[in-house]
């Protein structure tokens, strides 16, 4: 199961349906934005996430993104809504029929199937226009 939330209208993922995460805070790791990111979007607790994936869209909604990406196997706390958007528990088969960005499309099969992505999205606006993968083990 994974954890997804649909964004609220003030969200630059407005009508999409994301991933919890969000900006380093200063000195922060990695690993410790995701667990605090997890918290706040979610209301749970996570431990000991895995660094699944790497990616970076050049000036997408004009900015660079650079996004680490992690799966959790243990967490405690209940799921609730923050002020981002709703959460839910979304089964990893319904997952691709959710209103989610182009690139998610193509990263959900390769997380799923256990490779590591190192991948450049380009997106012209909201269309993705291509990108580039090197995987990892």
């Amino acid at each position: 199961m994974i954890v997804y939330g649909y964004k609220k209208a003030n969200d630059i993922h407005a009508g999409k349906w994301n991933g919890p995460g969000g900006k380093f805070g200063a000195g922060e790791t990695p690993d410790k934005c995701v667990i605090r990111e997890v918290y706040e979007e979610s209301g749970l607790s996570v431990r000991d996430p895995k660094l699944c994936g790497l990616l970076m869209s050049p000036k997408f909604q004009g900015n660079d993104w650079y996004v680490f990406v992690f799966t959790v196997d243990e967490f405690t706390g209940e799921l609730t809504d923050s002020p981002e958007g709703r959460s839910e528990w979304m089964p990893d088969e319904k997952v691709l029929d959710l209103n989610l960005w182009e690139s998610d499309h193509v990263l959900m099969p390769w997380i799923q199937a256990g490779k590591f992505p190192s991948a450049k999205f380009e997106y012209e606006g909201d269309q993705m226009r291509g990108h580039l993968v090197v995987f990892h083990s």
